[in-house]
């Protein structure tokens, strides 16, 4: 059977009583959470764990996390002794921190490249890696004081279209959404032992119109049209839903909004949590966000759909050994438009 080994200091730890990792690509860091009760007297003194150690997390003989201890948590009682250790990937440093960069200001830089500055100042070797193609550089781009790393990156990366989560290593990978297709994935009857679905329309509509305000009154004289329609042929009555879409100097952001608007809500329509009863798929490999998995739930009325895994939480407790999956269909996890430029065509001289 699997086990969650904590490697920290040249210490393999092993023997939690309850664990959680939870990994996904709509979080940054992946986490974890131990708990050990002691057995014997004296157990726990052997035990060296200290807050802001560096530390290795393997179920079984794979790695799943790379990071830092954040919190150590003893605990007394009349008849047990407990020890709790959390943590999270290298990357905390990126969400936590300031980001660094000489006069806050980037040029002529890629995605990529503004990643790997931005993670250079931390330790252990945030390297970046790109999946996907980046985009050309970016002219100019300037952040403010007090900015964390990741405040920054996720923008740029909004900016291009790309999601950012950590991989095992710990370290950031910029992709887009899942190409590739699991072994296995959630399947009525065979390894689902829990499943709970929200199928909603309340926040679908049939009609996204995207409209731009200018700042200058006088360039609105006659009807106000929309820049950009979507639509969503899956409403069955009409429903519209209008949006105020700024004004971008380099994209078509009210097109991209209003299409965004349609796709993103009708992937966050159809949502399943599902608890599987095993840590691996068929093939024995872990469960991976950003992997497309098959769905086959017919009392759920999914019949052999292929959806992102979005979320996992690899999980022991007294319920046994089990593994929590957020899936979605694929359009629930595009990255929001971003305008990273200033609405240059709504200022005129003076």
């Amino acid at each position: 059977m699997d086990d969650l080994t904590l490697q920290v200091g040249g210490l393999a730890l092993s023997g939690w009583t309850a664990l959680r990792v939870t990994r996904g690509i709509e979080r940054l860091p992946s986490e974890f959470d131990v708990e050990m009760t002691e057995r014997w007297p004296g157990e726990f003194h052997t035990v060296s764990v200290k807050p802001g150690d560096f530390c290795q997390v393997r179920l079984g003989g794979d790695l799943v996390l790379t990071g830092y201890v954040d919190r150590w948590r003893p605990s007394l009682e009349a008849d047990r002794h407990s020890i709790r250790v959390t943590g999270r990937g290298k990357c905390e440093d990126l969400v936590d921190c300031a980001a660094e960069w000489p006069n806050r200001q980037f040029a002529n830089m890629d995605v990529l490249a503004i990643a790997r500055a931005l993670a250079r100042p931390y330790a252990n070797n945030i390297t970046v890696t790109a999946l996907a193609d980046v985009g050309d550089p970016i002219p100019q781009f300037n952040f403010n004081v007090g900015e964390t790393a990741w405040s920054v990156i996720e923008r740029v990366c909004r900016y291009r279209g790309l999601l950012a989560y950590d991989d095992p290593s710990g370290n950031l990978i910029l992709s887009r959404v899942a190409s590739v297709v699991a072994a296995s994935g959630l399947s009525e009857g065979v390894n689902v032992e829990r499943a709970e679905g929200m199928f909603s329309m309340d926040e679908r509509f049939s009609e996204y119109d995207a409209y731009t305000l200018t700042v200058q009154p006088l360039r609105e004289v006659g009807p106000l049209a929309p820049r950009a329609v979507a639509t969503d042929s899956g409403v069955p009555r009409h429903r519209r839903h209008e949006i105020i879409s700024e004004v971008a100097a380099m994209l078509d952001m009210p097109e991209l909004r209003a299409k965004w608007e349609a796709a993103r809500r009708l992937g966050r329509s159809m949502m399943i949590r599902a608890t599987v009863d095993s840590w691996r798929d068929r093939a024995g490999a872990l469960w991976q966000p950003n992997t497309l998995i098959p769905v086959h739930l017919p009392s759920m009325r999914v019949f052999k759909e292929t959806w992102a895994l979005g979320e996992v939480t690899y999980r022991r407790d007294m319920d046994g050994t089990h593994a929590d999956l957020v899936v979605m269909p694929l359009q629930a996890f595009l990255p929001e438009p971003f305008n990273l430029y200033p609405i240059l065509q709504d200022v005129s001289p003076p």
